[in-house]
C-alpha cells in the first residue's frame, strides 16, 4: 500500500504544526532584528538547530520506534529518566505553558483597557484555550484531518498575507548588529535555535508520525521509514521557509524601531506598522492558531506515552491531568516560565543532539558498547555545568578548569567534549585486546 500526494502533504502539515507553536513564532523575528545586517549569517546557523536537527530526530525516533529504546543504548534507568524528563520540559512544565502564555500576553493583554485586572482575563482566555486544546487531543485518530486540513493551511494563509503586505507596504531599514550578534553570529544563532525546543520535541514526534502513518495503513517499517522521511523534509522545508520570512521581516524592521524586549514584541509592531489597531485581531488569530496546534500535539503525544508507563490512569485522564496542570503552570505569566526555559534548555538540549548524531551513527557505531554511554555522560556533565554556572552557582576553583575549554565560554563546550571522548570510544574499541569478546 501506498499513501496518496494528498495524505503525504496533510501528515507533512501535522508534523509543521507540531513544531510551529510558540518559540517558533517569536525567536526569528527577534533574531532578526537584533542581528541586524548579520541576520543571514545568524539564520543559517539557527536553520540547523531550528530545522535540521529536528527533521533528523523525527526520522531516527522512528527508525528505533520511540525516544526510551534510542535512550536505552545508554542505559534503562537512564532511558526512562531522561524521557521522563524530556516529556515533562516540553510538556506540561515548560513548553505547553509557555505556548498558551504567549498569545495572550502578547496579542490580547496589550490592547485591553488599562483598568483591565489581566489576571482574571488571563484565567479566562487560558481556561477557554485549553478546553479546546484537550478536547482535541482526546480524539488523536483525528487529529492529521483536523489540523492537516483547516488550522494549519489557516495559519500558513495568515502568516503569507502579514509578508505580502509588509513587501508592499512595510518599512524597510536594516541596522547593524546588537553587540551579541555582532562579534559571531553563526554562534549566536545556533543557540537562539535551542529556544524553538524543537530538536528536543523531535524526541516525541518521531513516533507519533511514524504511528500516524501506520494508522493510514503502511505497516512494513521500510515503508513508514521512507515516508517519514519524505514527510519530515516536507515539514521541514515549510518550517524554514516561516522562518526566513520571519526573520527578513525583522530584520527590515531592525531600524525602524527600536529592540524590543522579546520577539513577540517585535511581531506586534511589525503587525501593528501594516494594520494600525485592527492586527491585533490578525495577530491573535496567528499566535492562537500556532500555539494551539503545538499544544495539541504536545498533549496528545505525552498522554499516550504516561498511559503505557501505568495502567492506573487511562490515555483520556492523562489528557484531561495534563491540560489541567498546564493551564495552572500557564497562569504563572510568561516572562517567567522564560526565565525557566534557558537553563533547562541549555542542560537538555545537547544530550537531546547528541542521541541523535549517535542514533544517526548506529548502523556503524552502534557496535561499540560504551560509545553511547561514554558521550551521553561527557556531554551531559559539560551541558549541566554550564546550565548551573549560567544561573549564578559559584563553582569555585572549578570555574577556570571549564573555561579553559574551547568554545565552552559560547555555549558549545560540550561539541568538543563530544567529539574528543567518541574518537577515544572507537580507538579503544578497535586496539581493545578483547574486542572479540564484546562484539560476541
Amino acid at each position: 500500500m501506498k499513501l496518496h500526494k494528498k495524505q503525504i502533504l496533510l501528515v507533512s502539515f501535522m508534523l509543521f504544526s507540531l513544531f510551529f507553536g510558540a518559540g517558533n513564532l517569536i525567536f526569528p523575528p527577534f533574531l532578526g532584528q537584533n542581528a541586524g545586517s548579520q541576520t543571514p549569517f545568524a539564520i543559517a546557523a539557527f536553520l540547523i538547530t531550528a530545522v535540521a536537527l529536528p527533521v533528523l530526530g523525527v526520522i531516527v525516533v522512528a527508525k528505533f520506534d520511540g525516544l526510551e529504546k534510542l535512550a536505552r543504548r545508554v542505559n534503562p534507568k537512564f532511558a526512562i529518566v531522561f524521557t521522563i524528563l524530556i516529556y515533562l520540559s516540553i510538556g506540561p512544565g515548560l513548553g505547553i505553558p509557555r505556548a498558551a502564555s504567549l498569545p495572550f500576553e502578547m496579542a490580547v493583554a496589550p490592547y485591553l483597557p488599562e483598568e483591565a485586572n489581566l489576571s482574571l482575563f488571563m484565567l479566562g482566555f487560558s481556561l477557554v484555550f485549553f478546553l479546546i486544546a484537550g478536547w482535541l487531543a482526546l480524539t488523536p485518530n483525528k487529529l492529521v484531518e483536523r489540523i492537516g486540513k483547516f488550522l494549519t493551511p489557516s495559519l500558513l494563509f495568515l502568516l503569507l498575507f502579514v509578508f505580502f503586505n509588509f513587501l508592499l507596504k512595510g518599512n524597510v531599514h536594516v541596522a547593524e548588529p546588537q553587540e551579541s550578534y555582532a562579534s559571531n553570529p553563526l554562534v549566536k544563532g545556533f543557540l537562539e535555535g535551542y529556544l524553538t525546543m524543537d530538536t528536543i520535541a523531535a524526541l516525541n514526534f518521531g513516533l507519533v508520525i511514524a504511528t500516524t502513518i501506520t494508522g493510514l495503513g503502511i505497516s512494513r517499517k521500510s515503508d513508514v521509514m521512507k515516508y517519514t522521511v519524505m514527510t519530515g523534509i516536507f515539514a521541514g522545508l515549510i518550517l524554514a521557509g516561516v522562518y526566513l520570512i520571519l526573520a527578513y521581516m525583522g530584520m527590515s524592521s531592525s531600524g525602524v524601531f527600536p529592540v524590543q524586549e522579546n520577539g513577540a514584541w517585535t511581531l506586534r509592531c511589525i503587525v501593528h506598522q501594516l494594520f494600525g489597531d485592527t492586527g491585533a485581531i490578525l495577530l491573535a488569530a496567528i499566535f492562537t492558531l500556532a500555539c494551539l496546534t503545538t499544544c495539541v500535539g504536545l498533549i496528545t503525544s505525552i498522554s499516550q506515552y504516561f498511559s503505557t508507563l501505568t495502567s492506573r490512569l487511562s490515555y483520556r485522564q492523562l489528557v484531561l491531568l495534563i491540560a489541567g496542570f498546564s493551564f495552572v503552570v500557564c497562569n504563572q505569566g510568561l516572562n517567567v516560565i522564560l526565565s525557566i526555559s534557558v537553563p533547562v534548555l541549555d542542560a537538555i538540549y545537547p544530550i537531546s543532539i547528541m542521541l541523535i548524531v549517535l542514533g544517526l551513527c548506529d548502523a556503524k557505531l552502534g557496535h561499540i558498547p560504551f560509545i553511547y554511554p561514554c558521550t551521553i555522560g561527557s556531554v551531559g556533565f559539560i551541558s549541566v555545568i554550564y546550565a548551573a554556572e549560567n544561573i549564578g552557582l559559584d563553582l569555585g576553583v572549578l570555574s577556570p578548569i571549564f573555561h579553559s575549554l574551547p568554545l565552552y565560554s559560547a555555549g558549545l563546550g560540550w561539541t568538543v567534549i563530544a567529539v574528543l571522548v567518541m574518537v577515544v570510544c572507537i580507538l579503544t574499541f578497535r586496539f581493545l585486546p578483547a574486542r572479540s569478546e564484546i562484539q560476541s
